[in-house]
């Protein structure tokens, strides 16, 4: 039987994979890693040649040691995470796990740290911004189709996240593509002169003005949401880096924030 691979680690490179692999180096380094596992480039090379014989073109941008004697993590574009061994015999696609007092999934960990990395690159200038009312208490990045039922019943209940003193910022990513009539719709929201009043518009069905800009950011937050796994909309990144997927009600994802009601 032929290895299969999970559905997305074969498509769409990006662009800026090489800023993508120096981060994830520096974040290698500085989380998730143990001293005692350390490794040569040499050795972190042969860890995957046998892999790379077999499926030359797999796009893998990171490989680093974990703090598992004889075990290699192995990234992927799009945020899949895999394991292999040091002689590059075996590999284990999936979450590694550390058992202590509890369970601890160290590939979130790093995937949250990672998030946060990227989220800080982006410019407050090419997002969409409801602010909190009166102190802000949490930021909230939020991946949306302007076209998403989940995304428009969210949207409809802007003013209760902002009360709770929750700022939310969107991100865009038209799910059907960036050829699609909604990514269209969303270049016209972010290129408006008031993208707030256009997004809440756009989400409402109403008629906006279609526009076209030289910088709209559409494509790389399309390629930075595939880059953080984001799968659906809409799709929460918190401030910290963490990643709830869905819709959230505004006291429930309060409650996920640890904000007092």
């Amino acid at each position: 039987m032929q290895m299969q691979f999970p559905r997305n680690v074969m498509a769409h490179f990006c662009a800026t994979i090489a800023v993508f692999a120096a981060l994830t180096l520096i974040l290698s380094t500085a989380h998730g890693a143990d001293p005692k596992t350390s490794a040569s480039k040499e050795n972190l090379d042969k860890s995957v040649a046998k892999l790379l014989a077999i499926r030359p073109d797999l796009p893998i941008e990171s490989v680093y040691p974990v703090a598992v004697e004889g075990l290699y993590g192995v990234d992927f574009p799009d945020g899949t995470t895999m394991y292999i061994t040091a002689d590059g015999g075996h590999m284990i696609v999936g979450d590694l796990y550390a058992i202590g007092d509890d369970l601890s999934n160290v590939t979130e960990q790093r995937r949250v740290t990672q998030r946060k990395a990227l989220m800080d690159q982006v410019a407050l200038s090419d997002m969409v911004i409801f602010p909190a009312k009166g102190e802000r208490r949490a930021i909230v990045n939020i991946f949306t189709d302007v076209d998403c039922g989940y995304c428009r019943k969210l949207h409809n209940e802007i003013d209760q996240y902002a009360e709770l003193g929750i700022e939310v910022r969107y991100l865009a990513y038209p799910r059907e593509g960036l050829e699609s009539e909604t990514a269209s719709t969303m270049r016209s929201v972010w290129c408006s002169s008031d993208p707030a009043s256009a997004m809440t518009r756009a989400k409402n069905s109403q008629r906006i003005a279609q526009r076209d800009c030289p910088t709209d950011p559409i494509d790389e937050q399309f390629a930075l949401g595939r880059r953080l796994g984001v799968s659906g909309t809409p799709s929460i990144v918190t401030d910290a880096g963490d990643m709830f997927p869905g819709y959230l009600p505004a006291q429930q994802l309060a409650q996920r924030l640890g904000l007092s009601l």
